[in-house]
């Protein structure tokens, strides 16, 4: 397994009732994520205490498999199927393993 070198947490905040769709969407994007050559991890959590809080954790090997993530078909699938469905704009914060 190659290890990483950057992680990704990125915060997303839907709409109530939005959450079942989004889980779905956001799933199927982790599968497909997952597949991709530079990424190392590619996780969907969904927060206990207000569900329509969800973290996703990503690992990837380099800036240039995070470039190529955002240029794949299923990325633009979900990006097209999870706009409508956030309460506010999505945030990253990103880490470099040292």
């Amino acid at each position: 397994m190659t290890a990483e070198a950057f992680v990704t947490f990125v915060h997303v905040h839907v709409t109530p009732g939005a959450e079942d769709t989004f889980l779905e969407a956001s799933r199927r994007n982790a599968s497909s994520s997952r597949q991709e050559a530079g990424v190392t991890r590619f996780d969907v959590f969904q927060e206990v205490e207000d569900p329509t809080r969800f973290v996703f954790v990503e690992g990837y090997v380099s800036e240039d498999a995070v470039a190529a993530h955002k240029e794949t078909a299923h990325y633009a699938g979900w990006r097209a199927a999870v706009d409508g469905l956030m309460a506010e704009q999505r945030h990253s914060v990103r880490f470099v393993n040292r």
